[in-house]
């Protein structure tokens, strides 16, 4: 889930900051043609399944009649919302579970990030454990003819089954339970009577709240069997996620994760999305350091045994810059082109990095190591 931020405050004092990023304060706020920029989320609606043979007319109406709209750039349109799912009422629930607002405060300045307890790790290992386990539950559901709302139906199930919360549901009003992100759509992509055709390629992004922690993780899953070119930017993707990973140690400042993602995807003629950034994660779903996935000067800290955050690029087939949608979440590229992600959930440790997130016999095999 892609960081937003939450401060007027913290805008003011970063935007003071010789070399800092630019930070927009605003719903998905445009990219700027230098620099990065970490965009506000708002957004509402709500979710569950409809009837396939219904979904695929109604998907075929939607295009038709949003042909002309700016914002429908390629494949995607916004379809039927089903009901809202419920969760007991005696699930642990984050704050904003309710009102939509969560109540963490950001710290003034960007390198204020918090070191976890050993505690706090333990926590945050189960609250990563189990939004693990429920990826691999939906990622081998992804097939063609599947919904993404069936998607988000399993999410929620297997969230709740576990004990945990899906904590995208109301945070900031988001109407779901996951992000699925389909083709040209770059993030936050809203759970819907979207069918899933053979040929297309979708990110499901889980974040489970467990126990007073989050843990949150993605990975872009082939719909059937996808063009050369669609494999070559999920593996592009991956490859720049994992060189980001391998630098990952105390002492190494932040921003050295977006070179290190710069080098791989640069030579592949790709293009790196600089609207939307990692982010520290704990108790609150978005928290410092500002995780940057191009190049950068930022002044946003150097790691430390304790600090837990996620990386998460974007990468683009075609032009970096995208649009936003009408309802305030969905984030597509401007040139209709696919766009790929993948993230970890990551612990400093006293020596290296620790993925907290990671891969088990249970995950949907990748292709090349098929």
């Amino acid at each position: 889930w892609a960081w937003t931020a939450s401060a007027l405050a913290l805008a003011v004092v970063a935007a003071c900051l010789p070399g800092a990023t630019t930070l927009v304060v605003g719903p998905a706020a445009r990219a700027p043609a230098r620099g990065g920029t970490i965009a506000m989320m708002g957004g509402k609606g709500f979710g569950a399944p409809a009837k396939k043979a219904k979904a695929s007319k109604k998907a075929a109406a939607a295009r038709s009649a949003g042909a002309t709209q700016p914002y429908y750039t390629g494949s995607q349109r916004k379809l039927e919302l089903s009901p809202r799912r419920p969760v007991p009422a005696d699930a642990v629930c984050p704050d904003y579970a309710e009102t939509g607002v969560p109540g963490y405060q950001r710290p003034m300045l960007p390198w204020d990030i918090e070191v976890k307890t050993p505690e706090q790790i333990a926590g945050m290992r189960e609250a990563c454990r189990i939004a693990r386990e429920v990826l691999d539950v939906a990622g081998k559901a992804v097939r063609p003819g599947v919904s993404t709302d069936e998607i988000d139906a399993i999410v929620h199930e297997e969230s709740l089954k576990r004990g945990a919360y899906p904590s995208p549901l109301n945070y900031q009003s988001f109407p779901k339970s996951v992000c699925t992100s389909v083709n040209e759509v770059i993030c936050h992509g809203i759970p819907d009577a979207t069918i899933l055709k053979e040929g297309d390629i979708v990110n499901v992004d889980v974040t489970c709240y467990v126990g007073g922690y989050h843990g949150d993780l993605s990975e872009t899953f082939a719909v059937g069997e996808v063009d050369a070119e669609a494999k070559r930017l999920v593996k592009v993707t991956y490859d720049s996620w994992q060189a980001a990973i391998a630098i990952c140690k105390p002492g190494v400042p932040y921003k050295q994760i977006g070179a290190a993602i710069e080098e791989v995807v640069a030579p592949s003629g790709f293009t790196i999305v600089r609207g939307f950034v990692g982010h520290g994660i704990g108790s609150a779903f978005h928290m410092p350091p500002n995780v940057v996935h191009h190049r950068n000067d930022d002044r946003n800290g150097e790691m430390a045994p304790g600090h837990t955050f996620t990386i998460e690029p974007m990468i683009n087939e075609g032009a970096p810059s995208y649009k936003e949608w009408p309802d305030k979440w969905t984030i597509v590229t401007s040139d209709g082109k696919r766009s790929a992600q993948f993230e970890h959930t990551l612990l400093i440790t006293e020596d290296g990095v620790e993925v907290l997130t990671p891969r088990t016999v249970n995950s949907q095999p990748m292709w090349w190591n098929e």
